[in-house]
Order: structure tokens, then C-alpha cells, then sequence
């Protein structure tokens, strides 16, 4: 890093805990971005290779990756690109001493959020990292959330799910009865039963978790719903 460093924290650094996770072959550039990170009370894992970083293995809670394109032992950006491949979902900055234009299209295309150029400075890593760990841990929380949702929607039964998923992609009471060859009424009572389950306040927020959860029946396009509204 160039300059004089200034250990003082910048304001929203303080409020974001989490660990930078730093893949890079330069010694010296791990041991400085780890008493950096330190210094501002983050943790802080290195690695000299992505082989190391992935048998260490994601940490608990919030996390981000800053990766160097230049590897001794592979290309980062390949690297990067696999990482998407294989589901291993973390942020991702990417630093080089050689940007490139090409070299940053093709990071962000891969989904980086930032690009660094050696040398940065301490304040523009710092930024980059407490955007990255604020986005792990958006990311952390919508997964919660729909583990919670996949959880209620297993409590549904068979029945309720089929209910739900025809509701979902726009069909009325009567339309969800006549293809389910099953009452009125028993419709309502299990599309309540759904939206109690799924602890939907409303028709549309009912809509909304089955698009999230892909369970909509996609063989059902408005012109068969005109069509069953025609007949009816």
C-alpha cells in the first residue's frame, strides 16, 4: 500500500463485523492487508493459493474474498468464475498490479463487485471491503429467509401445494376447482390453509413466495386462463 497509513476507521467500518478472506501469492501484500484489516477489528484469513482457501473453507457468518488475478499457481479470475460454477456464494474483489479494461469486464461479468489496482490505498480497500461484507450479509439474511419459507412450504400438504401453485399463476377459485375436479369451497379452505402456512398477509404476498420458491405452474400461459374464463 502507498502512503502514510491512517488506522483510524472510517465510521461504517466500525459498525461491520465479518472476515476478509485474502487469496494472494505475495507474502508481503497478505501480512499488510492482514494488520490492516486487523487494525480496524475485522478478522482475517490469507491464503497463497484458492487451493488452501478452499480446504479451508467458508467461515461462519459474514464474509468476503479478496482475490488477486496474477496467481503463481492459478488464474484468479478462472478461479472466480468457478467459484460462481460450484455455488460457493461469497463477494468478491478483485485486486491485480496489471488491470486491464478486459480484465475488469471480465471480474465483473463474473459478478466482483469491485476491482482494485495495486497499489490502493488503505481507504479505498476499506471501503471496498465494508461494501463487500454488507452485501455477504444481505445475502445471509435472504438465505435465512428462504429456508424459512422452503420450511413452511413443507408443511403444507399435497393438496395445498397444488392449491398454491395454481392461485399463484393467476387462476380463480372456480378455474383451481374445475381442473382439480374438487369443490368451491374446498378450494377456499385450502388456499386459506396455504396462506395461513405460509404466513402470507395477503393474495399477493402468496404470489410473491411461490415465485421465490419456483413453484408456480408454469404450463398454465394466460391464454389458457382467457380460454378457461370463455368456457365458464
Amino acid at each position: 500500500m502507498r502512503g502514510v497509513r491512517d488506522n483510524t476507521p472510517a465510521p461504517e467500518t466500525r459498525t461491520i463485523a465479518g472476515t476478509v478472506i485474502v487469496v494472494d501469492d505475495d507474502p508481503g501484500i497478505r501480512a499488510s492487508l492482514d494488520s490492516l484489516f486487523r487494525s480496524v477489528d475485522l478478522c482475517v484469513a490469507t491464503f497463497p493459493d484458492p487451493s488452501e482457501f478452499l480446504a479451508a473453507g467458508l467461515p461462519d457468518g459474514d464474509c468476503c474474498l479478496l482475490l488477486d488475478v496474477r496467481l503463481k499457481a492459478a488464474d484468479g479470475l478462472t478461479f472466480q468464475a468457478s467459484l460462481v460454477q460450484t455455488g460457493i456464494n461469497v463477494p468478491v474483489i478483485i485486486m491485480t498490479g496489471h488491470g486491464d479494461i478486459s480484465m475488469a469486464v471480465k471480474g465483473m461479468r463474473a459478478g466482483a463487485i469491485d476491482f482494485l489496482t495495486k497499489p490502493f490505498s488503505d481507504e479505498a480497500v476499506l471501503s471496498a471491503v465494508s461494501d463487500a461484507l454488507k452485501i455477504s450479509r444481505s445475502q445471509r439474511e435472504e438465505g435465512l429467509q428462504r429456508a424459512e419459507m422452503q420450511a413452511r412450504y413443507e408443511q403444507l400438504s399435497a393438496r395445498e401445494r397444488e392449491v398454491m401453485a395454481l392461485v399463484a399463476s393467476g387462476l380463480m377459485n372456480k378455474q383451481v376447482a374445475a381442473r382439480l375436479k374438487i369443490s368451491l369451497i374446498t378450494v377456499k379452505i385450502y388456499r386459506a390453509n396455504a396462506m395461513k402456512k405460509m404466513q402470507a398477509s395477503s393474495l399477493a404476498d402468496l404470489v410473491r413466495q411461490a415465485e421465490e420458491l419456483g413453484i408456480r405452474d408454469e404450463s398454465i400461459s394466460r391464454y389458457h386462463i382467457e380460454e378457461d374464463t370463455r368456457r365458464r
